[in-house]
């Protein structure tokens, strides 16, 4: 299946969700590409996995934002294949920087530069240290196994939809139990 037959699958599986995120970001090595960009050359031409493209055009499509989140120690080199590969465009965020943080500081400037809250965001990646370390900010993150798949992808969007629902659920209780609790507050002040 091409990019665009992909592309209308995850369309159509977006479908399914009443509540998509306001963005989704997206590691570089093994979760959208098949390599670690430092053990590769500036002058090779690089390949995305499969359904990689057409699940980022969807986004796009959809009007879902899409950003990076690498820890590679060679950005130039990312940037690079990012370039040839002709997606630089797609990303509202590219926060590809070596850090020892598991990408709490990437989620963090891509924080500072969308407004978009946490639990509004979706993060595939393969090394569950760095989803582990971004869920505890708030972040739905799913782990990849050997890239970025169209399974991956309707996980994700399951659990982001169920995250954002319970914590929906759980305001309202708060809600509800504060108009309780002033409520019998205001009654015995009288």
């Amino acid at each position: 299946m091409g990019d665009e037959g992909v592309k209308n699958e995850a369309i159509e599986i977006m479908g399914l969700f009443q509540l998509l995120p306001r963005i989704v970001v997206f590691d570089l090595d093994y979760t959208l590409w098949p390599f670690y960009c430092e053990c590769r050359s500036k002058r090779e031409m690089p390949f995305l996995y499969p359904h990689a493209k057409g699940i980022v055009l969807a986004l796009k499509d959809k009007g879902v934002d899409v950003a990076i989140a690498s820890r590679s120690p060679t950005p130039d080199i990312a940037n690079t294949f990012i370039e040839k590969l002709g997606i630089k465009s797609f990303f509202v965020a590219q926060e590809i920087f070596s850090s020892w943080n598991h990408k709490t500081d990437h989620f963090r400037k891509i924080n500072q530069k969308t407004g978009i809250p946490y639990n509004e965001m979706l993060f595939f990646d393969d090394e569950d240290r760095n989803t582990n370390a971004v869920s505890k900010m708030g972040v739905t993150s799913i782990l990849v196994d050997d890239g970025l798949t169209l399974g991956d992808f309707r996980k994700g969007l399951s659990d982001f939809s169920h995250n954002r629902s319970t914590l929906d659920r759980n305001k309202q209780r708060w809600q509800n139990f504060s108009k309780k609790s002033n409520s019998s507050t205001d009654a015995g002040d009288k």
